[in-house]
């Protein structure tokens, strides 16, 4: 910002100043005892549709509105203002002739951005817009600081992220996308809510990180004097709720990865994950596919959207195994190519992939395909047949112990949900707990922990499941067209 600018802003702030104080001198700063009793949208859906005419005929009156005001023209003894509330703008027609004079005079002060209060008849202008005429005024809170220019907006995106509350307060189009977002997590819960499924609360803090491959936020409680974790994942907790009896239960969740920033990461972050006794295999990745449906219809989309720049069909869904990708898109390797080690360590180097000695064919495989593969599965595509190595809580394929009974959804070259088949089995899940621990000392500082407690859990006997994780900030950003994951979380994380 200029020094020019930041002059400015400062002179304004003092003049605004002045006129609160005015209204503290009267005893009328922040006044809390106006009730609107209309909203801009709702006025528009009742009566925008008829004509100044019509409108006249029915005698519209003693309505009361209150917002924002956004757009304001004053011509002497009349003005105009543009005012907007939580559902949208509405003009308002303001005169002398119907108001007391010295309350016209002191209107005439007020500024962009104060809130105030409008009761008064409904009219149409000669242009056919729809109108307020206040019979009554009234100046609910003074807004101090200017509003971001109505044609420029927030040209600083910092601002944008950092001042959401600027972001909303001017650009309707920011306010839709997270109207839309409430509109999707409604949907993605009345969807598990229909199927069954019981919507249950587990813990933010962890003693031992796990549910996931990922680093952890640490913190520390004071009172028990012990390291916690936030959680990377509700699954061990959920599953836990599998062998105590309940068959079908989900969580909309926040978790937290200490991972870098990104388009598509945050620390902090929304995840549906679920969890159903005797489910198939196929029959989730059905489920899955409907969920994901029913949200883009719940915010109005039709079958074919747009997501940064690339036409999807999600009425068309496939499903395609690691391995024939990973051939289909790199056509200097062959099936056997897969199998072996050396083979895999030398073309990972050719594509300039780094490697740990300790990483197994399984490893080395999802890093080629992450590389070489996702950013092309545009079309809803899943993923299946994932290798054991990377999948520590999946249970192993029957006919192929090698492989997991695991998939992960791509649209737009994204990851958008991961499903597999739980891993019941206590002394295989030790095991590969073992396993993560064994990574964890030779650096992986994403490995998880031994948990004993969900093992001993698992002794107990948990019923054969299959568990899935959406994240649903992805999801939004797939079903509003957005590029970024700032733009569908409020208040995302930045760098100082």
């Amino acid at each position: 910002m200029s020094d020019s600018n930041i002059g400015g802003e400062a002179s304004i702030l003092e003049e605004r100043r002045r006129k609160l104080d005015e209204l503290r001198e009267q005893n009328i700063a922040y006044i809390n005892n106006y009730i609107p009793a209309h909203k801009a949208n709702e006025l528009h859906d009742l009566y925008g549709h008829l004509s100044k005419e019509a409108l006249e005929d029915k005698k519209i009156i003693d309505l009361s509105i209150a917002g924002r005001i956004v757009l304001k023209r004053v011509m002497g003894n009349a003005s105009f203002v543009t005012i907007r509330d939580g559902s949208g703008d509405i003009q308002a027609y303001i005169s002398k002739n119907n108001l007391d004079p010295d309350l016209y005079k002191n209107f005439k002060s007020w500024d962009l951005g104060d809130i105030i209060g409008i009761s008064g008849n409904l009219f149409k202008t000669k242009t056919e817009e729809l109108t307020i005429e206040a019979h009554s005024i009234v100046l609910i809170t003074k807004s101090l600081r200017p509003m971001p220019e109505k044609h420029k907006g927030l040209a600083d995106i910092e601002i944008k992220y950092r001042q959401r509350y600027l972001d909303l307060m001017s650009s309707p189009t920011s306010k839709a996308v997270f109207i839309k977002r409430s509109q999707i997590v409604a949907s993605v819960r009345s969807s598990m809510l229909e199927d069954g499924f019981l919507e249950v609360e587990t813990p933010m803090m962890h003693s031992i990180p796990g549910g996931a491959v990922a680093k952890p936020f640490i913190t520390q409680h004071n009172a028990l004097d012990r390291e916690l974790f936030l959680r990377i994942a509700p699954e061990l907790h959920l599953k836990r709720l599998l062998v105590g009896g309940f068959e079908k239960v989900f969580e909309i969740n926040r978790s937290f990865r200490n991972e870098g920033l990104s388009t598509k990461h945050n620390p902090e972050f929304t995840m549906l994950e679920f969890y159903a006794a005797f489910a198939t295999f196929n029959g989730t990745i059905d489920f899955t596919k409907n969920i994901i449906q029913s949200a883009s219809k719940a915010i109005g989309n039709s079958a074919e959207i747009e997501w940064d720049g690339d036409q999807i069909d999600l009425s068309n869904f496939s499903t395609k195994a690691l391995n024939d990708l990973v051939l289909e898109h790199n056509t200097e390797l062959c099936a056997e190519d897969l199998n072996n080690l050396e083979k895999l360590r030398s073309y990972s180097q050719s594509l300039k992939l780094p490697f740990k000695d300790s990483w197994g064919v399984g490893k080395i495989l999802l890093e080629i395909f992450e590389k070489t593969v996702e950013s092309n599965l545009i079309q809803p595509t899943f993923v299946t047949d994932y290798p054991v190595e990377v999948s520590p809580l999946s249970r192993r394929n029957n006919e192929n112990p090698s492989i997991a009974d695991r998939f992960e959804l791509f649209i737009g070259g994204k990851e958008i949900a991961n499903g597999f088949c739980e891993l019941n089995d206590p002394d295989d899940q030790a095991a590969r707990f073992q396993e993560q621990v064994k990574a964890k000392a030779d650096g992986d500082d994403e490995a998880m922990g031994f948990d004993e407690d969900y093992i001993t859990a698992l002794e107990h006997g948990m019923p054969p499941a299959v568990g899935v994780g959406i994240g649903i900030d992805r999801l939004v950003m797939m079903l509003t067209d957005q590029s970024s994951i700032k733009d569908v979380i409020l208040f995302p994380q930045l760098k100082s």
